[in-house]
């Protein structure tokens, strides 16, 4: 069974870091490779630990968060399958600066971090693989700056209701989103507070922009959220 699990894992859900390893690469990747499963909020790793693994979500939602000052929540960044996250500390020689969540039941893949600084030391094609990743995280996280400092609270509670689109996507009716955020987590995903988040979320409804049902919530005008959210 676990065979198995790992031939799926390499062979489908890790194809795209899979394809530029040489063959004696992808077998020590194999032979190194765990699967880990966490619950609904368990930590995965924590702000000032020394990075182990390089992080593969392969099912389930990850967020990635720092708390800031009087102990308030920021959420800095959602990963969805198949990303790869958890390295960038260990590059920089650093403890971990963010912690790590699942938002729910999740399975992980984990490759140790000096087997993969290893194999970067001799395949050029992985070393711009993980370039591309860190350059691609470092202008999202750019623009998330001007979004959180700049935008009035419309445009970043929209904003944020696209990234939780655009990153997870919607249930079979093709209007649910395919995740369930409390109140607090999208105040955290938005930088403002619980009660500014309930108040806008209730300002879209009657709007018609959303439908609430709980932790539920149906995106029934997507054009104007997306010109609520690019212009705050």
């Amino acid at each position: 069974m676990l065979k198995a699990t790992l031939e799926k894992v390499i062979n489908e859900d890790m194809a795209e870091i899979w394809t530029i390893l040489a063959p004696d690469e992808k077998r020590r990747v194999a032979e190194n490779l765990q699967i880990h499963t966490f619950n609904k909020n368990q930590l995965i790793y924590a702000e000032g630990e020394q990075p182990e693994f390089l992080w593969c979500l392969l099912k389930g939602k990850v967020k990635k968060i720092k708390e800031g000052v009087s102990g308030r929540t920021q959420i800095l960044r959602l990963i969805r399958p198949v990303q790869y996250f958890g390295y960038r500390a260990f590059f920089a020689h650093e403890p971990y600066v963010s912690s790590s969540l699942a938002f729910e039941e999740s399975t992980l893949g984990a490759i140790p971090l000096n087997l993969v600084e290893e194999l970067i030391h001799k395949n050029s094609d992985l070393a711009m693989f993980f370039i591309h990743e860190l350059s691609r995280t470092l202008g999202g996280s750019n623009t998330r700056i001007v979004t959180l400092t700049q935008k009035h609270i419309r445009g970043r509670l929209a904003e944020a209701l696209m990234l939780l689109l655009d990153s997870y996507g919607y249930e079979d009716d093709n209007s649910t989103l395919k995740i369930y955020m409390s109140r607090e987590d999208l105040a955290n995903l938005s930088n403002m507070t619980t009660s500014n988040a309930i108040r806008t979320l209730s300002t879209f409804v009657t709007e018609k922009l959303i439908l609430v049902d709980g932790r539920r919530i149906k995106i029934v005008n997507e054009p104007q959220l997306r010109k609520i959210s690019k212009f705050g």
